[in-house]
């Protein structure tokens, strides 16, 4: 069979990249800004809520199970492919099964399951990132980037703008999550039918199946050991578990984490996971590789620590409705978040890919002032906007509606800036991954970057309970500054990401 003309196939590719962007974003809210809301509704305190926000440490965590994704694969459908559809499955029984409980009357239950959704959505984002880092091209990398942050943005506004608007009109969230799960199946089977399989020069790593198995379950069990030694210590110096005391609480889920860490990338040195260690010594042994890790903490932290806690601060601090946060999310939020994904990839295709780090670092700070501006100025300062009447197959309103003036403003800010800054992130990460472990590569990346929004998500509730949302939002400016001289310091090396692939 004669094949499609390169054109189409190009066409192809980066529709399946917009797709497979919009399938990474779909859970994440799911799990972060939609389900605050719902536990916002259900009457869980701030800290309480805060330190929930580490239901997301999969996400910081994948790279270390993204290992066997680079060695095995699922048979018949190629690499990288298989695993991306059976995710997908999976994701839509565990959202479905969520909405089968309570978080008031057992959020216990309902955090692991959360939990669960977390865990089966980050080990999607290592197989995506991995897959989109071998179909494109380099020279497709920033158009690439600019269609995954388009698609991931607009799954974002679906799960954590439109949901919020069907729980209110349908007073059942629940019901939000049921949808949200045959929506992840859906996606599922169009993957399925659309992804182009990955040329023949991508190839699993060799090595013995066994041994991976074994050191993968030895670094489980020292991530176990380890929480349990740091629990244990912290009790003997006299601290309580069970203590009220939102310090208290702070320290012993800190530690605990930090000791999981240790204890568990020490036991793959004892029992090798050699997938792992391999993947760590290809990108260790790049120049630079260091200084990349500490920019890729720092470029998103200050975006991360605001957005922590943004769902409750506009519910519970602002008091405004979960209609109206959707609403402001379907509307400006939408059209702003497909203009600064656009407006994104157009600078990411004419000017250097240091400049676009640096300057959409610098507008992801200036966004955090308009939910400062939202704190200290209030509810109504800046007037109301109208929005219109409309039905839409996925949202309608049957008549006009006012809309809070500075509501709108900061979070079409947020959405436009995040757009951009996040595709110059995505066509940086891209350009650090060896092609062997792609998907270690990319997740341990990615897992770095996210390390601002899981573990300020305890300290933000803290924060912000003991001394506002005001002072909260100035921080989270302030946290940001040290990410953007990281990049104007490493601006060479940024630029040297966006030659030839780097082999393995």
């Amino acid at each position: 069979m004669e094949a499609p003309p390169a054109g189409l196939q190009r066409l192809r590719r980066l529709f399946v990249i917009l797709l497979l962007g919009f399938a990474s974003g779909l859970p994440l809210a799911l799990t972060g800004g939609a389900m605050q809301a719902w536990l916002t509704v259900d009457g869980l305190d701030l800290v309480t809520l805060g330190f929930l926000s580490l239901i997301g440490i999969p996400y910081t965590f994948k790279f270390l199970w993204a290992p066997l994704i680079d060695r095995f694969d699922l048979p018949l459908l190629g690499r990288r492919r298989g695993w991306i559809v059976l995710l997908l499955l999976l994701l839509a029984a565990a959202l479905l099964a969520m909405s089968t409980l309570s978080p008031s009357r057992n959020l216990a239950l309902f955090a692991s399951a959360a939990v669960l959704v977390a865990c089966l959505s980050a080990t999607l984002d290592v197989v995506i990132d991995a897959y989109r880092t071998d179909l494109l091209a380099p020279a497709e990398r920033g158009l690439g980037g600019s269609l995954t942050v388009l698609g991931y943005r607009l799954a974002m506004v679906l799960s954590g703008g439109i949901t919020l608007i069907w729980a209110e009109q349908w007073q059942s969230w629940p019901q939000v999550y049921r949808v949200m799960a045959a929506l992840a199946a859906t996606v599922g089977v169009l993957a399925l039918a659309l992804m182009p399989p990955l040329p023949e020069r991508f190839k699993a790593p060799v090595s013995r199946a066994g041994s991976e198995l074994r050191g993968f379950l030895a670094l489980v069990a020292g991530v176990a050991l380890g929480a349990w030694l740091a629990h244990q210590a912290l009790v003997l110096l006299g601290l309580d578990p069970a203590s009220k005391d939102r310090w208290v609480r702070l320290v012993f889920v800190v530690t605990q984490i930090a000791a999981a860490m240790l204890m568990g990338l020490g036991a793959t040195r004892r029992v090798p996971f050699e997938t792992l260690n391999a993947s760590l010594r290809s990108y260790f042994g790049m120049r630079g590789a260091g200084a990349f890790l500490a920019l890729v903490v720092l470029y998103k932290v200050g975006d991360a620590f605001a957005l922590s806690l943004s769902t409750p601060f506009l519910l519970k601090g602002m008091g405004f409705s979960q209609a109206e946060v959707g609403l402001a999310n379907k509307t400006i939020g939408l059209l702003m978040t497909i203009v600064g994904a656009i407006v994104g990839g157009f600078f990411l295709l004419r000017v250097r890919l240091s400049n676009a780090v640096i300057a959409f670092g610098v507008l992801q700070l200036v966004s955090n002032l308009g939910f400062y501006l939202l704190a200290r100025e209030g509810a109504g300062a800046w007037g109301t906007v109208q929005v219109p009447a409309f039905n839409l197959l996925i949202v309608h309103l049957d008549q006009p509606t006012p809309m809070d003036g500075l509501l709108l403003f900061a979070l079409s800010l947020d959405n436009f800036a995040g757009g951009m800054g996040t595709a110059a992130f995505v066509a940086l990460l891209s350009g650090l991954c060896g092609t062997r472990f792609s998907a270690t590569h990319y997740a341990l990346l990615s897992a770095f970057a996210t390390l601002g929004r899981v573990f300020v998500g305890p300290f933000a509730g803290v924060l912000a309970d003991a001394y506002g949302w005001q002072v909260f939002f100035l921080v989270s400016v302030v946290v940001g500054v040290p990410g953007l001289l990281m990049a104007w310091w490493l601006r060479r090396e940024v630029d040297a990401t966006t030659q030839l692939a780097r082999p393995a």
